[in-house]
């Protein structure tokens, strides 16, 4: 059976504790937003450190990484849908462009501007497909 994937791009695990699935929920509702690790901790029913630990072993990523993830996942759904950079940027949460930028290329491995010039390029039947692929690590 293959574990859910979220919009992070990271596959869920099925087995993870109550305690995580909490901090997921609450990342999932509000990773546009600043997020403190602290809250997560305490839904998780976790001291902070312990709480990054099992967080990195259930799901794979640190808390940290995986909210990128998860913002940069939306942010391409943005640009894909006309939204200007720095807008789309804002939208999911960053800073500004420049940190926008950081994380995309850091977690795609190309800037989001060519991540555009090869989305715009894609033949319209593979439109549903996108050039850059999300790594769990």
């Amino acid at each position: 059976m293959q574990e859910p994937v979220a919009e992070s791009g990271v596959a869920l695990p099925e087995h993870a504790s109550i305690g995580i699935r909490r901090a997921l929920d609450h990342i999932e509702r509000n990773f546009t937003d600043a997020i403190y690790l602290e809250r997560l901790a305490a839904l998780a029913g976790l001291s902070v450190c312990r709480f990054v630990t099992v967080f990195r072993r259930q799901v794979g990523l640190t808390p940290h990484r995986f909210i990128c993830h998860r913002r940069i996942g939306y942010a391409k759904r943005l640009l894909r849908d006309g939204v200007p950079m720095a807008l789309a940027a804002s939208e999911a949460g960053f800073f500004d462009q420049s940190h926008f930028s950081r994380h995309f290329k850091n977690i795609c491995g190309i800037t989001p501007g060519r991540y555009l010039r090869e989305f715009d390029k894609a033949p319209q039947r593979r439109r549903g497909t996108e050039p850059c692929l999300q790594s769990a690590a």
